[in-house]
């Protein structure tokens, strides 16, 4: 058993070794470069590369269930929120379309008509007064300007 655990030793020692060869780049007679961690034939120059060695502070760590679940879990947040945003702006530019539509009518059948009679809350029915129907015919013009392109 002492035997097989010395082996082993001996191997591991060995290849950690070589994991810190020193990289060597040369060209050769056909102008082709060559990297290797072994040395360039006899009649080459070659040049010694500094390359660092990985530390395990360079390898990014990996993140855990429980951050990968809270990361998922912001993204999902974001893409809601800014669905309801969306759908909030749909909604108010319907409203603002509607409206200008209405304002339109309003001011069409102002415009066109010369009397304009109204109901209050008891049902009963009063005409409006040219003053009455000057006023709503500014309301629905300032209307369609906020309102429409």
């Amino acid at each position: 058993m002492k035997c097989c655990l010395s082996i082993y030793l001996l191997l591991f020692s060995l290849f950690s070794f070589s994991a810190l060869g020193e990289v060597n780049k040369w060209v050769d007679d056909n102008n082709q470069t060559h990297y290797s961690d072994q040395s360039a034939p006899a009649n080459v120059k070659a040049t010694p590369l500094n390359i660092p060695a990985a530390s395990a502070s360079d390898i990014p760590a990996q993140k855990t269930i429980a951050e990968r679940e809270a990361d998922y879990r912001k993204v999902q947040k974001v893409k809601g929120e800014a669905e309801k945003k969306e759908a909030k702006t749909q909604e108010d530019t319907r409203a603002k379309q509607k409206y200008c539509e209405d304002a339109r009518s309003s001011l069409k059948t102002l415009e066109n008509t010369t009397r304009i009679s109204t109901y209050d809350s008891k049902g009963e029915r009063s005409y409006l007064d040219d003053a009455a129907r000057n006023q709503r015919i500014e309301e629905a013009r300032k209307g369609i300007s906020t309102n429409c392109n």
